[in-house]
């Protein structure tokens, strides 16, 4: 029943085969499968091949066999179930196990009296195909919390009680990895379409279709050391370059060469820092060309000369589509790099548009090779990686297939290659410190250089809060390098006093996010009689939002934003620390209050401050009409960066928020002098 496999713990029986084996310190990948084997999955598998094993301890007799890897124990018993310890002994994680059949089994009896018949890890058949539906069941513990998971709409923070599909959608990003407040790290390494729920009587996993189960699970003694562990199995982020750090200006859309410019010079002019400008989509000949339209981007190469002068770096939107006007669309369809539909029509965004197939090789390097020819050979050195979920219209994973399988099979990878073909072609022109924009993710793309922005979201305080969520959750997920659109994307209007107040409080909490983007789609739209709008060109498809520059809010809002812009430049040395960190060990940028204070029982229930860092406390007014918040500062001496008061913590504190001001705390024993002025 039981065996050694080199240094796997092996168990066989009538209709599974499962694998338990070390896979990075303190950690085990456990896999199973109705199957003969393992067939070869490292193209779609979150997990790094290792450089070297660790020695696992290993036990086997005749009911019941234990693998142990550092901190981390699994134990199987007579009939299947799994169980993993850490080194204290405490019981980290249980299979949900029913089985009446069982009940003659002396050391099982207390487990499975039980008349259900529920199976921990059950395959079922998909009819005519070599795949199963699989379901992963696990024992819920009293008071356990959940955290990670990606990037979901909603404000929970604590995902117990959530039930998430394992999908992408525009504003959607689905990483399967959860870190739990009993000590461990689970990552379901499985890309295929499904439902992660943690529900109050059990704990669930579910693919839609796979051959195998597929999952790996850490012990640590903190939260810092169960990411730290992920980050080592997964990959980190590349060192984000300079220009990262500071403020990025965007919009809903530029529409010529001489508008972006004189933008930039106004930034200059106003002695404004700025880091980052972008040209939004549609600046192109047609969707599938990968090039500016040449009447209103004339020189590319001059542009990106003279916006490098005034120490800006421009960055353009990518998109992963062709259409059949596109002068590239016939070798693209010939050569079968489109993605196909399983029921013979092809996913269409806008008009008579097909999405390029980026789980297949020769793909990715086509569409790099136009990419470089016409953007980065002409000194754009950043991209933004738009439609990466990809936005199929309706999202109907059952209908679609990819050179690597199905949608429901692998479906979830797509975003991650999508990255994966800007930054090996890039990495192969010779760049280093890569980044890129990109709107959606799996497990592991932070290697790739990605920076996830969230999606179409709604201009509100509600999206500001459901973003809140997203971003800390999306940090413990593996992805260090997250931001949102600032004042959200849909439905600001320029001129509304309540959508001005949203924008102030979004700019106040973007400041101290790890990438300070203002983007979205203004109202009211530019009309057709815009002077940039030219018939007959691609840039009448869709016209431009307002305008949304720091200036173009009024007086009082341009005041409190132009402080926090040089707030943001003052905190950029801190911030590239951060990023160092990030690179090197994995951390997040922005962290939940347990991930610096585990030992405190009221950072773990805290939701609505984070921490920049180790050294500073950030709480975000996220309420119309807020001007006060309840504020919590751990043990020990806090500055308020307004103020400049010293503060004793280990408590809960009403503090003044008038509309210009974000509480933010410095820890005592900072190494950097961070202030207001």
């Amino acid at each position: 029943m039981f065996t050694q496999i080199g240094k796997k713990l092996c168990r066989r029986v009538e209709d599974e085969l499962l694998w338990i084996e070390p896979w990075g310190p303190d950690a085990l990948r456990v896999r199973a499968t109705p199957l003969r084997g393992f067939e070869d999955d490292t193209d779609i598998s979150a997990l790094l091949p290792l450089k070297e094993n660790a020695e696992p301890i290993i036990r086997i007799d005749r009911k019941i066999a234990s693998i142990q890897n550092g901190k981390i124990r699994c134990e199987i018993n007579e009939v299947g179930l799994l169980q993993f310890f850490n080194q204290k002994g405490k019981l980290l994680l249980e299979e949900y196990y029913r089985d009446r059949s069982h009940r003659d089994l002396e050391q099982t009896k207390d487990l499975f009296n039980s008349a259900l018949d529920i199976h921990p890890r059950k395959f079922e058949p998909n009819l005519g195909t070599d795949n199963f539906k699989l379901t992963v069941s696990f024992e819920a513990q009293p008071g356990e919390r959940f955290y990670g998971m990606g990037q979901y709409q909603m404000p929970h923070l604590d995902l117990k009680g959530c039930k998430l599909e394992l999908a992408h959608r525009n504003s959607q990003a689905s990483i399967p990895f959860t870190l739990s407040s009993r000590g461990y790290g689970f990552l379901w390494n499985n890309p295929a379409i499904g439902y992660a729920s943690f529900g109050k009587n059990l704990t669930e996993w579910e693919a839609e279709s796979t051959r195998k189960m597929d999952y790996w699970i850490v012990a640590g003694d903190t939260p810092a050391e169960i990411e730290e562990a992920y980050a080592d199995a997964v990959g980190k982020v590349p060192m984000m370059p300079d220009c990262g750090t500071g403020f990025w200006q965007c919009k809903l859309r530029y529409l010529t060469q001489d508008e972006i410019l004189s933008v930039a010079r106004e930034y200059k002019k106003r002695q404004l820092p700025i880091s980052v400008i972008v040209i939004d989509f549609f600046h192109w000949t047609a969707q599938g060309d990968w090039k500016f339209d040449p009447v209103y981007w004339p020189d590319p190469e001059e542009m990106v000369r003279e916006l490098r002068e005034m120490g800006i770096e421009l960055m353009v939107s990518i998109w992963p589509t062709a259409e059949k006007a596109s002068e590239n669309y016939k070798e693209i369809a010939e050569n079968g790099y489109l993605i196909h539909a399983e029921s013979g029509r092809r996913g269409a965004y806008l008009g008579d548009v097909n999405i390029v197939d980026f789980t297949n090789p020769e793909a990715r390097a086509y569409v790099w090779s136009k990419i470089k020819e016409n953007y980065y050979d002409k000194g754009i050195k950043l991209f933004w990686l738009d439609e990466a979920e990809p936005e199929i219209n309706p999202y109907a994973f059952r209908f679609f297939r990819y050179d690597r399988g199905s949608d429901m099979e692998i479906g979830n990878i797509y975003p991650k290659q999508y990255a994966r073909m800007a930054y090996e072609g890039m990495e192969k022109a010779g760049q280093q410190n890569i980044l890129n924009l990109v709107r959606c993710a799996w497990a592991g793309s932070q290697k790739y250089g990605t920076l996830i922005w969230s999606g179409d979201i709604d201009s509100s305080f509600r999206s500001l809060r459901d973003q809140f969520a997203a971003g800390l959750n999306m940090g413990i997920a593996g992805i260090p390098w997250w931001t949102t659109d600032i004042g959200g994307f849909h439905g600001g209007n320029i001129y509304d006093d309540k959508f001005r107040e949203c924008l102030v409080r979004w700019f106040e909490y973007a400041t101290f996010c790890p990438v300070m983007r203002m983007h979205g789609v203004r109202e009211p739209m530019v009309k057709k009689e815009s002077p940039y709008a030219v018939e007959g060109s691609m840039s009448r498809v869709l016209f431009s939002g307002a305008d949304n520059e720091v200036w173009s809010y009024g007086e009082e809002v341009y005041d409190i934003l132009k402080k926090y812009m040089f707030l943001r430049e003052r905190i950029r040395p801190y911030l590239t620390d951060l990023m160092k960190e990030a690179h090197e060990k994995g951390d997040p940028v922005i962290r939940t209050m347990f991930y610096e204070f585990p030992e405190d029982p009221i950072a773990w229930e805290t939701d609505d401050q984070f921490m920049l860092g180790s050294e500073v406390l950030v709480a975000p007014v996220l309420y119309e009409n807020m001007r006060e918040r309840e504020v919590y500062l751990p043990e020990g001496f806090w500055k308020d960066l307004q103020t400049g008061e010293n503060i004793q913590g280990g408590k809960r504190f009403t503090v003044s928020a008038p509309l210009d001001k974000i509480p933010v705390y410095i820890k005592k024993g900072s190494t950097y002098s961070i202030s207001m002025d």
